[in-house]
């Protein structure tokens, strides 16, 4: 054989290629040389034609076949630099073609082109593997809209233009799936796409046909044009039976079919291949409309955990189906492969992405990246997935370049072996396996742990037995060995629950959930002291959540939040009830440590902001829910810790307030936002800062003492120049009007019944006048109220009365004003009568005062008994001591008072002691769902010596 100067073999080229190697050099090297095309003088070619060549039957058959081809790529230099997007575009735009036999040629030797300058860069190790896919997609992307304007245009000059009901030219949607959705397109892929269109209508300018027909003819030639094989070759390869009912369905649907077809007949497994959809072509405006249908579909607002079982099923149904081909070493489907990372990805978008906007993403190694984020995956899984993923892709992507067929199969036989271990930079086989091997068994290892089988699947046969309920007297036995003392009162609860109205209504997937869940549920609680009694509290719980079954899933995938749930139930039946309320929280038993830590007020306004910065700034319903389920969440980890004594009782007081007051800063900037949208601001205001307004919080919130059932006592204040004074909106209004609507905008968002509850039940019954008064006061005119109108009571609630949030001019100014007050000259005298008659109104109407019972807020020698010594004392010395207006809390007043001489230390040491008491007992009557009741011996001699106190400084009696 001559020498070859053309393609000089590669140095590095392993010996076991040569032989296979060199005829295909020579024969190139002879076409090469009989077209007079010695392209081989470019040292870039010189270097990169021989492994490209070889590891690429494709490249060298187009090239043998149509010598010119290459010449083209590289005189014009596209060889050798990344595709610029808009080039692609460009080039199919100048194609002049008057029928869709010429486009289809020229789309045919268009892709060719650029699959040979794709495949040769990628071959020579000149692009990566981000390029690689994005040039695929982007060249997908153009061929699909070329032919679709084509398409159009032919069939608007045949039957007319259907127009919109608003005026507009309408166009189909084509929805990009899988990898071109994700603009992550394998060499030799095929294309799966969903068509739609907007709304029905009836062309008859020409001949009368609707909108449908229309729109299915264009996708038929369309379809056509992409996928018909000619002597061209083809574009792309196109699936379209992703579409609504298969291939049973239409070829396309309109939009309003589309939604009631997602909403109510789509199967899961389509919700897992329309995280990628991506719009492709056609009508971008309507296709926005499109996406808005199909996102509340993919992701929902709960957390889905039934898609670990759903995607864990498809992925067995693919193996079996391996095995049965005996193609377990396919790189995409089979153990460790490509499917697998993107399944794990999925998995959490689906699951979580409805509340984690990060999630939303349609490429996987952008998914990967924000699931080590958000730490919901390891950095180390992740990374390891994600440096497999680029692996996986670049192997498959060389197993398809090499004769442009779609197969994610190893090669079987040894020299295509060599040839892809060679194209990947491996010397041989045996080492390349060796890599492959090890990412797939990595990547399978992270798969297994993340759709592991819970461990109900290896739950004791006696839990089971129970559950099952065929056998009575063996279930009554078994109930008794697992530590049940009245076995048939509690196997009769479980018959009750199981024939309950809530279990019958379960679907099929949501009562396996429940018998998966219930043996493991039934051993969890039998290892609980208080087994009967949280069993019954747990399927009261089941019972409430049954018709949503991805909580049942959660807990059946989940065993820690079964044990977390497990325990909460044993301590606090208040608990139960609010997940119950609140299901949406059964996400946070997942996570132990935070569950039991609850977060200080900085960290929960900026938990708050966060979540706030993931709306859309004009939905205000979206907003209301955040702001519940931020109230939800923080609220039971304050309860979970409360429960497991993690927190003492004075702290779960302050942790709760600071919810109240993250919360109520929120509110009223966003609804100062809304406000200024809707009426413009108010002279010498700015939308990006509250002015002239102020949020007074009193009783337990003002003090700092907030239980949680409390409601929200609040005050709403304003000041201006001229309450007559116009905002600049385009909806102008006065400024007085201005802040009343502020005013009932909070009053709206904090109080309006929605699923996710109320968010604060508000009184505003302390503002001046109570009800009859003006929703909000001018500063000024509260002044003049409290200091000419205001009764006794009203100045005894004032020591309680604190600045919540607000304009932070007008703290200072509210806290002066409410000094002034507290410290305005009393006739002491009068007043210990009056604070003592209205203590025995109060007593009268409000007190549980049954022999067996000591109300701790209302009886004699109660908490009440402690406010009202502690608002005489205050009203009574402010005057001659200003340090007494400090504080609003009772613990802090007491110390002050004990300052002051009012209380000696003594009596104030006994009242602070019975006060946290009774505090510390109400909030665990409360958790257990009791009213702040106890017995009259509970609290016999505190609550003697509060009397004793009372009777002293109040009555002017000595015991």
């Amino acid at each position: 054989m001559p020498q070859n100067t053309v393609l000089p073999i590669p140095a590095d080229l392993p010996a076991t290629l040569r032989e296979h190697a060199e005829p295909l050099y020579a024969k190139l090297a002879a076409t090469l040389s009989a077209a007079d095309l010695d392209i081989c003088r470019d040292e870039r070619i010189k270097q990169s034609a021989p492994k490209v060549c070889l590891c690429s039957q494709f490249v060298l058959e187009n090239w043998l076949k149509e010598p010119a081809i290459i010449k083209d790529l590289v005189e014009s230099g596209d060889l050798f630099s990344p595709v610029r997007r808009q080039s692609y575009a460009s080039t199919t735009a100048q194609f002049e073609v008057d029928s869709e036999a010429a486009l289809a040629k020229r789309l045919r030797q268009f892709r060719r082109r650029e699959m040979l300058r794709i495949a040769w860069r990628d071959l020579a190790g000149w692009a990566d593997l981000d390029e690689t896919l994005a040039d695929l997609s982007e060249l997908a992307d153009c061929c699909i809209r070329s032919g679709l304007d084509f398409c159009y245009a032919q069939a608007c000059q045949r039957w007319g233009t259907p127009i919109s009901r608003a005026g507009h030219p309408l166009n189909i949607v084509v929805l990009g799936m899988g990898k071109l959705g994700a603009a992550e397109l394998n060499f030799s892929s095929d294309i799966d796409l969903i068509f739609g269109f907007a709304e029905d209508g009836l062309l008859t300018e020409r001949k009368e046909i609707s909108y449908g027909e229309f729109f299915t003819r264009i996708c038929r030639s369309l379809i056509k044009l992409l996928d018909e094989t000619t002597v061209d070759g083809f574009v792309f390869r196109t699936d379209v039976r992703l579409r609504p009912f298969g291939d049973s369905g239409p070829l396309l649907m309109d939009f309003d079919g589309m939604e009631k077809y997602y909403l109510s007949q789509a199967r899961e497994w389509e919700r897992y291949a329309m995280i990628k959809a991506r719009q492709v072509a056609g009508d971008f405006v309507t296709g926005q409309q499109l996406a808005g249908i199909i996102k509340p579909f993919v992701y929902r607002r709960y957390l889905d955990y039934g898609a670990f079982e759903e995607l864990r099923a498809l992925k067995f149904q693919i193996t079996q189906e391996l095995k049965r081909k005996d193609r377990l070493d396919n790189v995409k489907l089979g153990p460790g492969g490509i499917r697998e990372i993107e399944f794990i990805g999925q998995a959490f978008q689906l699951i979580r992405g409805g509340r984690e906007p990060r999630l939303q993403q349609r490429e996987i190694q952008a998914v990967l990246k924000s699931l080590a984020e958000l730490q919901l995956m390891t950095h180390n899984d992740v990374s390891l997935l994600t440096e497999a993923y680029r692996f996986l892709r670049q192997v498959e992507n060389h197993i398809q370049a090499f004769q442009d067929k779609q197969t994610h199969d190893l090669p079987k036989q040894e020299a295509y072996q060599m040839i892809l271990a060679y194209s990947l930079g491996y010397n041989d086989w045996p080492s390349f396996k060796a890599r492959l091997d090890s990412v797939r068994q990595g990547v399978h290892g992270i798969f297994e742990q993340v759709f592991s089988l819970s461990e109900q699947d290896r739950q004791h046969q006696s839990s089971k037995v129970i559950w099952s309920g065929v056998d009575p007297v063996r279930c009554l036995a078994l109930l008794g060995e697992c530590g049940y003392i009245d076995a048939e009162d509690t196997f009769k609860a479980l018959q009750d629950f199981k024939t309950s109205s809530a279990v019958k209504k379960l679907t099929n997937k949501g009562a396996n959930f429940l018998d998966r869940l219930m043996p493991l549920a039934l051993e969890t609680i039998a290892n609980i002291e208080t087994r009967e009694v949280t069993l019954k509290r747990v399927l009261a719980l089941f019972s409430a959540v049954s018709g949503r079954s991805v909580y049942l899933a959660l807990l059946a995938e989940n065993p820690d939040a079964l044990n977390q749930l497990v325990r909460l139930a044993s301590a606090s039946s208040w608990i139960c009830d609010y997940l119950g309320k609140y299901p949406i929280l059964f996400d946070e038993l997942l996570d132990p440590a935070a569950l039991y830590q609850p977060l200080n007020k900085a960290a929960l306004a900026q938990d708050l902001q966060r979540e706030l910065d993931k709306l859309e700034s004009r939905d205000s319903e979206a907003l209301m829910i955040a702001l519940r389920q931020f109230k939800h969440i923080n609220v039971l980890r304050v309860a979970a810790a409360d429960v497991m004594s993690v927190i003492p009782v004075m702290v779960v007081s302050d942790y709760l307030t600071w919810i109240a007051e993250v919360v109520l800063d929120q509110v009223v900037m966003r609804a100062w936002s809304m406000s200024i949208d809707k009426y413009g601001c108010p002279p010498g205001a700015s939308a990006q800062q509250i002015s002239g307004f102020g949020v007074i919080g009193f009783g337990k919130l003002g003090g700092i003492e907030l239980g949680y059932a409390s409601d929200l006592d609040l005050v709403f204040l304003y000041r201006c120049q001229d309450d007559l004074a116009m905002t600049d909106g385009p909806k102008s209004i006065s400024c007085a009007q201005f802040y009343i609507q502020l005013g009932q905008k909070i009053r709206h968002i904090l109080d309006t019944k929605m699923l996710s509850g109320i968010l604060y039940e508000c009184d505003l019954r302390l503002r001046p006048n109570g009800d009859s008064g003006l929703l909000v006061t001018h500063i000024d005119h509260y002044e003049d109220y409290l200091r000419n109108q205001a009764w006794t009571w009203e100045h005894q609630a004032l020591v309680r009365a604190r600045f919540i949030s607000g304009d932070v001019n007008m703290q200072e100014e509210y806290q002066s004003i409410r000094a002034r007050i507290l410290a305005l000259p009393r006739d002491t005298r009068q007043l210990k009568q009056q604070v003592a008659e209205m203590r025995e109104k109060m007593r009268t109407h409000l007190a549980d005062e049954s022999a067996d019972a000591f109300d701790l807020k209302q009886s004699k020698g109660g908490m009440a008994d402690i406010e009202f010594l502690v608002q005489f004392g205050v009203l009574a010395r402010a005057q001659h001591n200003a340090k007494l207006t400090i504080y609003t809390d009772n613990i802090r007043i007491l110390e002050s008072l004990t300052q002051d001489g009012f209380l000696n230390s003594d009596d104030a040491h006994a009242l602070k002691e019975a006060y946290k008491a009774y505090r510390n007992f109400a909030h665990h009557q409360i958790l257990q769902g009791e009213r702040a009741v106890a017995s009259p011996q509970e609290f016999d001699k505190l609550r003697g010596k509060v009397d004793a106190i009372w009777e002293h400084i109040m009555l002017n009696r000595t015991t």
